[in-house]
């Protein structure tokens, strides 16, 4: 049962990320890459967009981070202050608790994802560290004419392209429109995804059906040429087998190692333990140090360095484009999160 758990949890982030990569690249595309303009056009605009999408309840934000950041729309410095930013599911849970304390930490949070962005960029200027390179593929010749030959994107979403494009119905147009709506009858029936009614089903609902009528009516080469042989081959697989695989192993882990009472038995290094267990790409293991503040057990300072570090499962996505990547976002994050989290203890926070 829990490797089925596991497997639908892999295809809800999955899908996500893919929904989020081609609405990415489909807005960036019909706009003649002015969406890459505008955001790259200021790193403050950046970086406040990363903290902000991370500072949302959820994972959802991380993921539209990633996103922005594999496509090459915001910098390695957004991204570090975006998972700053991101709380996880555990934010749900802070904000039963204890909601005033819970807003307060993720405006706190918010601010310090835009602070310790520019940081970050610095540092790896500094450094001379180099990011992996976007994976941003020109405006082709063919989507330039296709963009061109429309008025506006209005002209583009045209329901009267559906038909043109369903006269040479291709395999690969009906692979996926059967594919969406496989999951989102999944999706709508409670197999996968939340058992109820909520705000996160109805949000995968009107994604799945936006994907629906973007895969149904864009031409032949875009969708071969980005959503099929690039979002799809290229990134998709990857993302699903590097997301169930670290499900897999921490859910292991935390069986075997048995973290809870590990943590619960050393109290004096809880500070430390915060930052250490934000590695985890997983929101379970964080829930004790949301459950040890609500009993007053631990001080807001731990709480902080908790859920400064981690990013519940945010960072899953990124794995299957760049581990160096990853990994350098988490040492950032590490730092940057012992630093701020002891400054907050030593003076009684």
């Amino acid at each position: 049962m829990e490797f089925i758990a596991i497997f639908k949890q892999t295809l809800m982030i999955t899908f996500f990320v893919f929904v989020m990569m081609l609405l990415t690249d489909f807005l960036d595309t019909v706009s003649g890459r002015k969406v890459t303009e505008i955001m790259q056009g200021s790193v403050w605009r950046q970086y406040t967009l990363a903290s902000f999408l991370g500072s949302t309840p959820g994972c959802l934000g991380a993921f539209m981070n990633v996103s922005l950041y594999v496509h090459g729309i915001i910098s390695f410095g957004a991204i570090v202050g975006g998972m700053i930013a991101t709380s996880g599911d555990e934010a749900f849970v802070m904000l039963a608790q204890f909601p005033a304390v819970a807003l307060a930490l993720f405006g706190l949070l918010f601010i310090l994802g835009i602070l310790f962005a520019w940081v970050s960029d610095k540092a790896v200027m500094i450094m001379g560290i180099t990011p992996c390179k976007a994976c941003l593929e020109a405006q082709c010749e063919h989507c330039e004419s296709w963009v061109t030959g429309y008025e506006n994107v209005k002209d583009i979403l045209r329901y009267t392209n559906i038909y043109n494009n369903f006269k040479p119905f291709s395999f690969t147009r009906f692979l996926l429109l059967m594919l969406i709506i496989s999951f989102l009858s999944s999706v709508a029936s409670g197999a996968i995804g939340p058992a109820f009614w909520n705000w996160k089903r109805i949000t995968f609902i009107a994604l799945s059906l936006c994907t629906f009528y973007i895969t149904a009516v864009v031409p032949e080469h875009y969708l071969h040429s980005h959503i099929w042989d690039h979002i799809i081959k290229k990134h998709l697989l990857r993302i699903f087998l590097w997301t169930m695989g670290a499900l897999l192993i921490v859910n292991q882990g935390l069986s075997f190692w048995n973290l809870d009472v590990l943590i619960r038995e050393n109290l004096v290094w809880m500070l430390v333990f915060g930052a250490l267990i934000g590695i985890i790409p997983e929101s379970g293991p964080h829930l004790i140090f949301v459950m040890l503040y609500a009993e007053g057990l631990v001080p807001f300072s731990v709480l902080f360095t908790a859920s400064f570090v981690q990013d519940g499962h945010g960072m899953l996505p990124l794995l299957s484009y760049s581990i160096s990547d990853s990994i350098l976002i988490k040492v950032f994050n590490i730092v940057f999160g012992l630093c701020a989290g002891g400054v907050l203890f030593i003076i009684g926070f």
